[in-house]
C-alpha cells in the first residue's frame, strides 16, 4: 500500500507541474467594438443665397446659381429636397418686398438654369423631383439654380427664404 501511494503521489505532482508550467505567457482575447450610425449635415445660409443683383423692371429670363454643402457619411445615399417658403413642392416659389404686394416669382432647378425642376418631393429612399447623392464622408458641393421669367413689378427689394432638406 506504500508502495501504491507513493505512485499515486509522485503521478499527482508531475501532473499538478504539467498543469502549472504552462507555456508562457499565458494568454487570452477580448473584443473592441465600435456601431457607427449614418449621418448626414448640410449647409447653406447666407454663403448660398442666389443673388440676381439690381436689374432693371424690363429684365426677362434672368438665372443665378449658387451652392450648397452636404457632408454624410461614407456610402450613405441621400436625397435633397428644397421647399421655397410658400409650401410649393414644385420648388415654384416667390420672391416677396418688405412692403407692398407685387411678388417676383422663381423657379429652382437642378443640373443648369434649364435643368429639371428641383422640388421638395425627396425622401430618404425616393429621390422625387429632388437630387440624389452618395456620401463619401467628406463636403461635397450641390449646385443650385433659380430663374426669373420677368422681373416686372414695383421697384424695391424682394427675397424669399428656402428650407434645404436632406433625407437619409
Amino acid at each position: 500500500m506504500k508502495k501504491l501511494s507513493l505512485i499515486v503521489a509522485a503521478t499527482l505532482a508531475v501532473t499538478t507541474s504539467a498543469v502549472l508550467a504552462a507555456t508562457s505567457p499565458a494568454t487570452a482575447t477580448f473584443q473592441v467594438l465600435i456601431t457607427v450610425a449614418k449621418a448626414c449635415s448640410v449647409v447653406a445660409g447666407a454663403g448660398s443665397k442666389i443673388d440676381f443683383g439690381t436689374i432693371d423692371s424690363s429684365a426677362t429670363g434672368l438665372s443665378g446659381t449658387s451652392n450648397i454643402s452636404v457632408t454624410c457619411s461614407k456610402t450613405t445615399p441621400y436625397n435633397i429636397g428644397l421647399l421655397p417658403s410658400n409650401n410649393n413642392t414644385t420648388g415654384a416659389g416667390v420672391m416677396s418686398p418688405a412692403s407692398g404686394s407685387d411678388t417676383v416669382a422663381y423657379q429652382l432647378r437642378s443640373v443648369s438654369a434649364t435643368g429639371s425642376v428641383w422640388g421638395s418631393t425627396a425622401t430618404s429612399t425616393a429621390v422625387g423631383n429632388g437630387v440624389a447623392g452618395t456620401g463619401t464622408g467628406a463636403a461635397q458641393t450641390i449646385p443650385v439654380y433659380a430663374t426669373v421669367a420677368s422681373a416686372n413689378v414695383t421697384p424695391g427689394a424682394y427675397s424669399d427664404t428656402v428650407t434645404v432638406q436632406v433625407n437619409y
